[in-house]
Formats: C-alpha cells, sequence, structure tokens
C-alpha cells in the first residue's frame, strides 16, 4: 500500500458505506476500511428504534437493486427487518473483515497527497481515498425550550429511545408531527393513559396502504426473481410518475394528491375543528409528503390531544403552552428531527492550503454533483449536498453515486480534484432549478438553509441515473 495505511478508508457503515464496500469487493479493491463510531452497521436504521419504526419507501425498492429480498414481512418494512437486511448484506459480502466499530472521527486533514484522519482515542490512519458516508440524518435534534431543566419527568430524542422506561399507561406527550412522529404516536395511543401532541405545522400525508405479504408472494418473488423486478419498477413508477409531478407543482397529480390526504381526513377524523388543524395551508410537496395508514385514527381517539399552540416553556410536571394552559406529562418524546446541514457537521475536514470544509461551505454546503467539492482533492461524499430525494428511495441513488465515485477512482493513480469553475455553475444550475419546485415554495423547512435548497435533487431519478452514468473528466483535475 505504499505511504498509506489503506487504500481507501470509508467513514460510517450504513446504507453508503455498505454500498460502497460492496462495490469495491466485486472490483477486487481489497485495500478499504469502513469506521462505525457505533458498534454495529445500520446507521439510522441502527439508532432509530422507538416504536412503529419503520420505511416510508416500500421495501422492494428500499433495498439494494443487487441484493434483493423476497422475504420482507410487510409492503413498508419494520426498522428490526431493515437492520436484520444490512447486517445479512454485510455478513455476505464479507464486510465485516473490513469494519472497525467503535471509531469516532474527530478530524480529516488532506496533506501531501494523502488524507489523514484522527480518531478520538488519538490513533491516525491514512488514506489515498477518503469516502464520507455519514449520511444526512444521523444527529438528533432536540430544540431549546425554556424551562427545559425544569422538567421532573423522563424525556428523551424520538432517535434515543430509552427502552427501560415503561411507558405504557402513562401520561405522554410527544413534541413534533412529522415522519417519526407519525409512526410513534399511534403506538403510544394504543398504550397510554393520555397521549399529548403538541402539533406545529401540519402535513400532507397520504395513505399507505400497507399490508403483510402472502407466502404465496414470498415464494413467488423467491422462484421468479423477474417478478421482483417488475414490481420494483411499479413502486419506483409510482414515485417518478406521481409523487414527482406533485413537487414539479403540476397541478393534475397535486389536485389528485390534495383529493387523496382530505378523503383520508374526512373518514378518519369527524370534528370539523380538527379536521381543519391537520390541513396544511402550503402546496403539497412543499415539505416531505408523509405516508401513513394510522394516524388519522390516533388523532381521533379519545385518549388523543392534539395542541396546536406553541409550547411557551417546560415546567417541574410537563409543558406550557402560550395560552397559559399546562400539561403535567410522565414523559416528553423530542420527535423533532435530525440536524441536515451543514453537511459533515461532527467532523473537522481540511483540505488544500489548511482551508476547512466549514469555511468553503460558509454560504451553504454545495459539491459538484452532490460528490466532490473543489479543494479537496480525493474526497468523496455519499448523499452529499443536493443529491437527496422527496419521491424515491435513497438507496437507488446511493447506487448511482458510488458506480460513479469508483469510476473517479479508477481513472487516477494518484489525486482527482473537482475543478471549482465547475463546481460553481454545477451549484448555479441546481438553485436555478430548484426554485421553481414545491421546496421554494415555503419559508423554512429541514431541506432549506436561508434561501438556498442544499439538500435536493431538482430533477427526475432517471435524469440522476442519466448524469452519474459517465463522468464529464474535463470537470476534473487528474493527476498520474
Amino acid at each position: 500500500m505504499g505511504t498509506f495505511d489503506t487504500e481507501t478508508l470509508i467513514i460510517g457503515a450504513g446504507f453508503g458505506g455498505i454500498c460502497m464496500g460492496v462495490q469495491l469487493k466485486e472490483a477486487g479493491k481489497t485495500e478499504f476500511i469502513i469506521v462505525e463510531k457505533a458498534d454495529e452497521v445500520g446507521g439510522t436504521w441502527r439508532e432509530n428504534t422507538y416504536p412503529g419504526a419503520e420505511c416510508d419507501i416500500a421495501s422492494a425498492l428500499y433495498s439494494y437493486s443487487f441484493a434483493p429480498n423476497p422475504a420482507w414481512d410487510f409492503k413498508w418494512a419494520k426498522q428490526k427487518q431493515i437492520h436484520a437486511y444490512q447486517k445479512g448484506i454485510a455478513k455476505s459480502y464479507g464486510l465485516y473483515d473490513h469494519i472497525q466499530f467503535g471509531r469516532t472521527v474527530i478530524s480529516a486533514t488532506y496533506q501531501a497527497g494523502r488524507w489523514r484522519t484522527v480518531f478520538s482515542d488519538g490513533e491516525v490512519i491514512t488514506s489515498k481515498f477518503l469516502v464520507s458516508a455519514i449520511g444526512q440524518l444521523h444527529i438528533p435534534k432536540t430544540p431549546e425550550i425554556a424551562g427545559a431543566a425544569d422538567y421532573q419527568g423522563v424525556s428523551f430524542h424520538s432517535a434515543q429511545w430509552d427502552h427501560s422506561f415503561d411507558h405504557v399507561g402513562k401520561t405522554i406527550a410527544v413534541i413534533g408531527n412529522a415522519a417519526s412522529a407519525i409512526q410513534l404516536i399511534p403506538e403510544l395511543a394504543e398504550v397510554a393513559d393520555k397521549l399529548t401532541v403538541y402539533h406545529r405545522t401540519p402535513n400532507w400525508i397520504i395513505p399507505k396502504k400497507d399490508r403483510a405479504y402472502t407466502r404465496l408472494e414470498k415464494w413467488l418473488g423467491k422462484r421468479i426473481p423477474a417478478l421482483g423486478k417488475l414490481y420494483r419498477f411499479s413502486l419506483f413508477a409510482q414515485g417518478e410518475y406521481f409523487v414527482w409531478r406533485i413537487i414539479q407543482g403540476k397541478p393534475l397529480a397535486r389536485r389528485f394528491g390534495e383529493i387523496w390526504v382530505k378523503s383520508g381526513l374526512k373518514k378518519h377524523i369527524k370534528d370539523p375543528d380538527l379536521r381543519a388543524k391537520m390541513l396544511p395551508d402550503y402546496p403539497m410537496g412543499a415539505r416531505r409528503i408523509l405516508l401513513s395508514d394510522k394516524i388519522y385514527p390516533a388523532f381521533a381517539r379519545e385518549n388523543v390531544e392534539v395542541v396546536t399552540e406553541a409550547i411557551a416553556c417546560l415546567t417541574k410536571d410537563g409543558v406550557k403552552a402560550e395560552d397559559g394552559t399546562e400539561r403535567a406529562h410522565d414523559l416528553i418524546v423530542f420527535a423533532t428531527g435530525f440536524y441536515t446541514n451543514p453537511f459533515l457537521k461532527e467532523i473537522d475536514v481540511t483540505g488544500e492550503r489548511g482551508v476547512s470544509l466549514k469555511d468553503h461551505w460558509a454560504d451553504g454546503a454545495q459539491a459538484y454533483m452532490g460528490t466532490m467539492t473543489a479543494g479537496f482533492p480525493n474526497l468523496f461524499i455519499l448523499y452529499g449536498p443536493n443529491t437527496n430525494t422527496g419521491h424515491t428511495s435513497i438507496i437507488y441513488k446511493l447506487e448511482n453515486q458510488v458506480h460513479y465515485v469508483m469510476d473517479l477512482m479508477a481513472r487516477t493513480s494518484s489525486t482527482i480534484a473537482v475543478k471549482p469553475e465547475a463546481e460553481a455553475e454545477f451549484g448555479e444550475e441546481m438553485q436555478r432549478r430548484l426554485k421553481n419546485l414545491a421546496w421554494s415554495k415555503v419559508d423554512a423547512s429541514w431541506y432549506k438553509v436561508g434561501d438556498k435548497v442544499p439538500n435536493n435533487w431538482p430533477g427526475s431519478a432517471l435524469e440522476f441515473k442519466r448524469r452519474f452514468k459517465t463522468p464529464i473528466w474535463e470537470h476534473y483535475e487528474i493527476s498520474q
């Protein structure tokens, strides 16, 4: 390996890191290490173990194309089975021999043609290539609320669920009402004495139509792989030709989606005042479109209260709303999402001429093809800026991005770096196109930083695949 401890160092063993490891092994590249801060693979699916945790992309699409799983139990897989799938892939491809667990990265510095990565225990690993596979949604975000130190009950973030606390029969508060919240609220409503949901901005929620797969369906999927591929494509097409059109603002698609949501509201929530509180006042698609069969029936339960007044503070016993009403709670769950910006938030990354990534991205994160940023040679970012999706599977995008990174690696025996002008032009294109989409039609969301949308891809999934198929080599500086 010459002057390097390893040729490729991959940070993170979630879906991105596993995919990168698999493709390196398939290409005969065995000189790589995956470092993971936890004690097992899985990323978000290892961390999020709250009641009701499941995927909001159908199982057959939320899996690698090279490793279909005809044994999914449900159309929308539950957390335990997704995590088991990840561990199974890592084991079957021999990745555990390459993974170092319990390794927290503190910094990564580019010096003299190599990346020098420092860990919390002081150890250093040098590598030719550095791949960030830490994702966008892994640092829990708990809001700063006045009086938090006064509360004497139990509280935790949904991504840090305390299974030692018995929440059955308790008075529970859930702060938040987005993707994680709509999964755990119905589960808590079933067992809580009283559940209060502090509900700020309502969401567009489409019925999920979830169900268990039959034994016959599983058997057919195993025996006739072509059926599984056809089914996977049908799921892809629903996102590509329906949900994507909603995000684009196509009137017919948006109108159909709104009717679908309102029909679910009318069916399950009879109280007109509550129904009105559940209906968003922003365009469908501007924030993440959610899917659930259970949330509206849960809101309609007698032991569930939906509070739309803003929270004034926490008290010794619970939560005080701005209208002065104080409610006591044994448990407060913060279902308040994750820090999504800046990218690589926890790591001090330094590139050429001592420039830090934080300074380089002071005006907002951007990267050419969401993969490389100027001044940081041989650094590749999986699920980087402008690669997120609002209508299809991120695993589909990760696979395309990993193949792209493999092409970039293969092109050089020394270093590869994106040209600053190529990155700038790409970033301008992204923001220009994003201004016409639903994500830009609200003042604030987790997709946005100021007026910019640094997270999302502005085109279809098919365009993503096409543009990641072959690098435009003149956009790179390559030294052999």
